[in-house]
């Protein structure tokens, strides 16, 4: 479903990875630990041209982690995923 969004521009896609509330042994972890802000790109921008028109691609590419900062960004939501 994501795939029908297409990023402009130098912006990118990212789906939030939501971490594990508890361990394969069965320990549950508090809620600090939970709430790590990190996401996957799914979706990549071509760039933005530069004033003498030349591209300037987006350093980050598909499948790359990244950590997405506390209250930037917009979020949208498709279906049950943010």
């Amino acid at each position: 479903m994501a795939k029908r969004l297409i990023p402009c521009l130098n912006r990118i896609l990212v789906e939030k990875i939501i971490p594990p509330s508890k361990t394969n042994a069965g320990i549950l972890l508090p809620q600090k630990t939970t709430k790590l802000n990190s996401g996957k790109v799914v979706a990549v921008g071509p760039g933005i041209h530069d004033r003498n028109g030349n591209l300037i691609p987006v350093s980050v590419k598909e499948g790359d982690n990244v950590l997405l900062p506390e209250y930037g960004g917009t979020e949208v939501k498709l279906g049950d995923k943010e």
